[in-house]
């Protein structure tokens, strides 16, 4: 796998037949059921996720390997993980309370800032073992987990049960690979241009017309402009609650796999190593001199003037102009 969602659907099917024809090699173990291997590697392997803790930073990834770092991402710490499936995505809704989710259906939280983990949910027996791509949470109660074809999970009870909802517009059972809140509204993003909003007075994802098709990777912006990025460096920015939609340029033909808000600026990152700054709300981006590409399935801001982008080959800590 490259990054985090590039060609997901893929990974998706692969990760089925694999569950499928499990029983048929002697010895075999769950990799639910096996613990992560602590490895000295681990922060130079594939990792998929990067969230805030606090002033903690966490990474997740390949193999159920999650790490933390106290300084920025300069050293990282590995994390004890009850399983080792692939992790896709992270987020903290408070510094201590967080919550990662990945291959096999599988959702693990930490109390302690990332440094245990505990699973609460995988796709054993009677549920889904679908791969969940993206989770969020509106605090540490009340969240929500999405994943390929239209896996949509929420939880009001911290996690300790998660219920698939059919409030969204999504009838073919698109996959959906972002779920993020953008001002006052939450989006979930997802294949062949589907954009959902969640309209408060019926509790549903309502879908969203865009004049794009393709596959949309992640939803970020301002309490001033939300924008979504997937395939072929395609952007497109709304300064009205999604009624109205403009292409934003990257001048780019690769997928824009990876988006995070620092301070004011808004940052977007290519699977092909690309990375872009707007100050202006995303009405225009500006690349990033780097030293060599490097291919991202997470960004996220650390500090003013620096980046820390995950992807195929770890951490890298970048600086911004």
């Amino acid at each position: 796998m490259n990054a985090r969602h590039f060609l997901m659907a893929l990974a998706a099917g692969i990760a089925l037949a694999a569950v499928a024809d499990s029983g048929a090699a002697p010895g075999w173990t769950d990799v639910l059921d096996t613990p992560a291997v602590r490895s000295p590697l681990a922060a130079r392997g594939l990792l998929n996720g990067l969230a805030r803790a606090g002033g903690r930073i966490v990474a997740v990834g390949q193999r159920g390997h999650i790490l933390w770092s106290d300084n920025a991402g300069q050293d990282w710490q590995q994390a004890s993980v009850p399983a080792s499936s692939d992790l896709v995505a992270v987020h903290f809704p408070t510094p201590a309370k967080g919550w990662a989710v990945g291959h096999d259906g599988v959702v693990l939280h930490t109390a302690d800032a990332g440094k245990s983990w505990t699973r609460q949910r995988d796709g054993r027996p009677d549920a889904a073992d679908v791969p969940l791509l993206d989770v969020w949470f509106r605090d540490d109660r009340h969240g929500y987990a999405v994943g390929a074809f239209g896996t949509l999970l929420e939880t009001r009870d911290g996690g300790a049960s998660w219920g698939a909802t059919q409030l969204a517009d999504n009838p073919k059972k698109l996959h959906l690979y972002a779920v993020r809140p953008v001002g006052d509204d939450l989006w979930i993003a997802g294949e062949q241009g589907l954009l959902l909003k969640m309209d408060r007075a019926s509790g549903r994802f309502v879908a969203v017309a865009l004049p794009y098709q393709g596959t949309l990777f992640g939803v970020t912006g301002t309490a001033s402009a939300v924008l979504v990025h997937g395939l072929r460096g395609n952007v497109l920015r709304s300064s009205d609650g999604g009624a109205n939609w403009q292409p934003v340029a990257t001048n780019v033909q690769v997928g824009i796999t990876a988006s995070a808000v620092d301070g004011g600026r808004i940052l977007l990152a290519s699977q092909a190593g690309h990375l872009f700054v707007s100050s202006d709300d995303g009405a225009k981006f500006s690349a990033v001199a780097l030293e060599r590409p490097f291919p991202a399935a997470a960004v996220l801001g650390t500090a003013p003037g620096r980046v820390l982008v995950a992807g195929p080959r770890g951490v890298l800590a970048q600086p911004l102009p």
